[in-house]
């Protein structure tokens, strides 16, 4: 019967989300039927989609949240009552009476399992943090922790007193609209005209940089490549970069989007934000950046930063089939050129490809690495490095590739050579290769965008204004403004949720440039009298490197 319910709950989120004006009678129905009996399946469902609608329709926030709070007081699931904690703990906050849900979770703290109660203090920690007006009473409720019997909460409960003591616990006067003096040591911090959280307090707020999944594979990455050698304490900033796995990108005369990384290079960059990337990193742990470490001429290069997708070079269909791997370095870039042979009477001997650069000014080539056998079906590699100029600014490049190589006739059958040993030259000329500034953003997250921009110096921002003239929709613009810079969406801004014709779109953006340098965007899409208006403000430690990602719209 459950799994008839969840079909049902499936097909109530899809027809909420297709007429988001009758919310309040479908989540309301949604929220009768989660006090029913029913397996956890079932409830795991309609909390599921209760949440969905809470993010895409925001109207829907404050009642989702008291209708599974009032779920959680009968709930028998300890995995759903974690979940709800943790939600109600993130969006709680913001409400416009956070005060309210306290009685809610510290129930929890009485009356639950030890996992649940350790979920719970971490929900009243972030109530704390964030609303100054119950800060000391959640305080007085979190020292009743510091003697339960699970030295997991306990813990808990130690670090978020300790990260909340240097906050004010003073409570502001309602009818006055006056605060008592802080006591000496309890002042907020204050950081380019914001009022700044201390750095043990915010770090209850910010999730890790990256998931779990994907900071086992930094470290992995990090040992296998000499990390652990070098002598430098273990930080995250020091970890390689870890992105999410994208398909690769394909030649296409429509769109000049610059692929993302491909499930992760090495380099000094943080990681893949939040738990966004859980599924992808589940699967086994590739480093694309394997086959420079493989060679010693190339891994005397230094780490590699990242690895952008594969670029296909030449149809699937032809004799030859190549792709082409960008992998970034500090001061040099590696062109790892992959080629499949698909002639069974050919052996192709002694490849290498031929790179003619339209930027001699910017890149230099100075070594070529050739592969020296390719047979039928079995896929080989040859290699070009790029060196860059460091003075030059990064700006977009386009290179006429060319591959050269000798052609042995075989015997298909036993792989024997017929005829001469020595072959014949043979050059196969190949799809023009781009190089853009894009290539050297990371997509990481850099945790809370809001924080991260307030907390980021504005004396270096550039300002720039675009008039898009070759898109018509927003949803076009949206997603090809975010591949000119090949950086992160943040806070949901990748995706339209409104349809009011139109208003303008706010769209976040985070990523690292090469040589670990974090990179914020904040940028504002609007279709005006037919033209497609995008205003762009992109915010580092680094002018230059605010040059160049601004000047990737074109």
């Amino acid at each position: 019967a459950d799994e008839f319910k969840v079909v049902v709950v499936t097909a109530i989120r899809q027809l909420c989300l297709k007429y988001p004006q009758k919310h309040r009678v479908l989540v309301g129905f949604l929220a009768a039927t989660l006090r029913e009996e029913g397996g956890f399946e079932f409830k795991k469902a309609i909390t599921d989609s209760i949440v969905e609608l809470m993010h895409a329709i925001p109207e829907t926030k404050e009642s989702s949240l008291l209708h599974l709070c009032e779920f959680i007081e009968d709930c028998e699931f300890t995995a759903l009552s974690t979940q709800i904690l943790h939600l109600i703990g993130s969006l709680g906050p913001t409400t416009q009476a956070p005060a309210r849900y306290i009685r809610f979770i510290y129930n929890r703290v009485i009356l639950e399992n030890a996992q649940v109660r350790a979920a719970s203090i971490s929900a009243l920690s972030r109530f704390a943090s964030q609303v100054p007006g119950i800060r000391r009473s959640v305080c007085v409720l979190l020292s009743r922790s510091l003697l339960d019997e699970d030295d997991e909460v306990r813990d808990r409960a130690t670090v978020a007193l300790a990260a909340l003591d240097g906050l004010d616990l003073t409570v502001m006067d309602e009818e006055e609209g006056l605060k008592e003096p802080a006591l000496p040591g309890e002042e907020e911090e204050e950081e380019n005209g914001v009022n700044v959280m201390p750095e043990k307090a915010a770090m209850m707020l910010e999730p890790l940089p990256m998931s779990f999944a994907h900071l086992e594979k930094a470290v992995k990455l990090y040992a296998a490549h000499g990390g652990v050698e070098d002598g430098q304490p273990l930080s995250i900033n020091a970890l390689p970069v870890v992105e999410e796995p994208v398909e690769p990108v394909k030649k296409d005369g429509l769109t000049n989007a610059s692929p993302s990384a491909a499930g992760g290079g090495g380099g000094s960059g943080g990681g893949s934000g939040g738990s966004g990337g859980g599924l992808a990193a589940e699967a086994e742990v590739v480093d694309a950046a394997a086959a420079v470490y493989a060679i010693p001429e190339l891994g005397e290069l230094g780490r590699v930063f990242r690895s952008c997708a594969p670029v296909e070079l030449t149809e699937s269909e032809t004799e030859y089939v190549v792709t082409c791997v960008k992998h970034i370095l500090d001061e040099h870039v590696v062109l790892q050129f992959d080629v499949t042979n698909t002639i069974a009477e050919q052996r192709l001997v002694d490849l290498s490809m031929k790179v003619e650069n339209s930027e001699p000014e910017l890149y230099d080539e100075i070594l070529s690495i050739k592969c020296d056998k390719l047979v039928y079906g079995v896929p080989g590699s040859c290699f070009t490095v790029l060196a860059r100029n460091p003075e030059a600014p990064i700006s977009h490049a386009s290179f006429n590739c060319e591959l050269e190589f000798r052609v042995v006739e075989v015997d298909p059958d036993t792989g024997d050579i017929e005829g001469d040993e020595d072959g014949f030259e043979e050059n196969y000329p190949v799809e023009t290769l781009d190089l853009n500034t894009a290539d050297y953003m990371a997509k990481v997250s850099l945790g809370d965008f809001r924080r991260a921009w307030e907390t980021t110096s504005s004396d270096c921002d550039v300002d720039e204004k675009f008039a898009l003239q070759q898109f018509k929709k927003l949803e076009d613009a949206l997603e090809n403004v975010i591949d000119f810079l090949g950086m992160q969406p943040c806070d949901g801004s990748g995706k339209i949720n409104h349809a009011k014709k139109g208003a303008p779109h706010p769209l976040y953006l985070s990523g690292k440039f090469v040589g670990n340098v974090p990179v914020l965007v904040r940028a504002m899409l609007q279709l005006t009298d037919g033209t497609m208006i995008l205003r762009i403000c992109v915010r580092s430690q680094d002018e230059a490197v605010n040059r160049m990602v601004a000047d990737c719209i074109r």
